[in-house]
Order: C-alpha cells, then structure tokens, then sequence
C-alpha cells in the first residue's frame, strides 16, 4: 500500500501532489491494477490533510481512469492503469541512470548542473519538466 507525503514548500496544490505520487507508483509497477489505496480516513491521519482534499485527489484519478471506487469497500487501481514498465526494465533503467549520475559527477557536475542538464534533455523529448515534479 502506499504512503503519501506531503511537500508543503513546494507551491504545488496538495491533491496534486497525492494524484502525482499514484500516478507515479503505477507506472513504476509499484502500484498494480486491483491494489487498494489507504481509505481517505487513514491518509487524514498519515499526514494530517483536510478529508476533502483527499475525496478531491481520488476523485481526480477515477476521472483519468487510473482508480476506481468500490462503493463501500474502497478505491482500487484499474485494470486501465496498468504500467508497460516490468519490474526487471524498470531495474535496467535505474541501473543505467545512477552509472550515468555517477559519471556526471566524475565529470565535476554538481546537483544544479545535473537538475539543468537533465531539464533542458527533457524539453528537447518534448517533456515539461514542470509537469514531471506535479
């Protein structure tokens, strides 16, 4: 199951962040079609958040189709959400992002550099790195 955080120095809406961090765990595989997600009634206590940001953040991730509500039993991940990402590529990847993080230090790149780097890579794949850290 899942444990939500909360950035609240990011400026980034906290029912974003929840749906953010769904999404994010069902396309690494760690969330998988059928999983539950904590009722709204835990995640209040987990991280002390108003009940109605979280009806708003599930609510938001049924319309996207990636959860559905079961009345009564609870908000499950759907069978629509299922990740491409097996857990053995998924590995490959990581594997192959820290040699190049290492080699990027090697270089003398320092946190800002990598973070710029790694920004303008995104934008040139016509990926907005803004809308990643949502």
């Amino acid at each position: 199951m899942i444990r939500f955080r909360l950035d609240p120095r990011s400026g980034i809406p906290p029912y974003r962040q929840l749906t953010a961090q769904v999404r994010q765990a069902v396309l690494l595989g760690i969330l998988r079609p059928g999983d539950q997600l904590p009722p709204v009634r835990e995640v209040v206590t987990q991280i002390t958040i108003n009940p109605n940001t979280v009806h708003r953040a599930y609510r938001d991730l049924e319309e996207e189709g990636i959860v559905e509500g079961r009345q009564g039993i609870g908000t499950f991940i759907s069978e629509r959400a299922r990740s491409a990402l097996t857990p053995k590529r998924q590995l490959a990847l990581q594997e192959q992002l820290l040699s190049w993080l290492s080699r990027a230090r090697k270089a003398g790149m320092g946190n800002d550099a990598i973070v710029a780097l790694v920004t303008v890579s995104l934008s040139m794949a016509g990926i907005d790195a803004e809308e990643l850290r949502q």
